[in-house]
């Protein structure tokens, strides 16, 4: 079992009792990390831990919602329908997704990783990724397009149109919380929309959030 912040922190072996797991989950979403709770086991295994609960308890929730909406759209599809859903089990990261018939119709890998990288760099790069990126930039900002995970995925050939499906939760005692958690899905892929706005032949195909 690893050893708590607080404990080691007792025995000399680290100078904070900040819990890393906090640090961590904050770092990745950007947000920050002054007035971090003590790593202790209690704290770890509550749902105060942001990077414990939210790996766990809170993303097993999500992952249950989703597949439950994406059965539900997917139920409502007359025979004639012409949506077709790409990601009807679970999520895929885009290099997955682009191996699919339909992406492949859409725009070739080689065109969509281009404009791609071009849309990644304007993204600011969090701390935690930064040796990552300073190894290699370009394969960095590479990878973070293709390992990006929309929620879901449905496309459209008759109508020319890719719709990025994207589960959110959040409190709705904040009267704002519709266009906050538009906003976040909007930004979260961004690269993806825009590089295969770009990327997609005389610009015929259109794509957007649907959250």
């Amino acid at each position: 079992m690893q050893r708590s912040a607080k404990w080691l922190a007792k025995i000399k072996q680290r100078s904070d009792v900040n819990c890393r797991l906090c640090k961590r989950a904050r770092e990745q979403r950007g947000a920050s990390t002054e007035n971090l709770p003590e790593e202790m086991y209690g704290h770890i295994n509550s749902a105060f831990c942001d990077g414990m609960a939210r790996a766990t308890t809170v993303t097993a929730a999500h992952h249950f919602i989703r597949r439950h909406l994406y059965a539900s759209i997917q139920a409502v599809q007359t025979p004639m329908g012409k949506l077709r859903f790409v990601t009807p089990d679970k999520e895929s990261s885009m290099s997955t997704l682009c191996q699919e018939e339909e992406f492949e119709q859409i725009c070739c890998r080689e065109s969509l990783t281009e404009k791609a990288v071009d849309i990644e760099k304007m993204i600011v790069v969090k701390e935690h990724e930064r040796e990552r990126y300073d190894f290699d930039p370009t394969m960095f900002f590479e990878n973070c397009f293709w390992n990006r995970r929309p929620d879901g995925v449905v496309i459209n050939k008759d109508h020319r149109t890719l719709y990025i499906l994207e589960f959110k939760q959040s409190t709705n005692r904040n009267k704002e919380f519709l266009r906050v958690k538009e906003d976040e899905a909007n930004k979260q892929h961004r690269s993806i929309i825009e590089a295969l706005r770009v990327a997609a032949p005389e610009c015929l195909w259109q794509g957007g959030v649907v959250q």
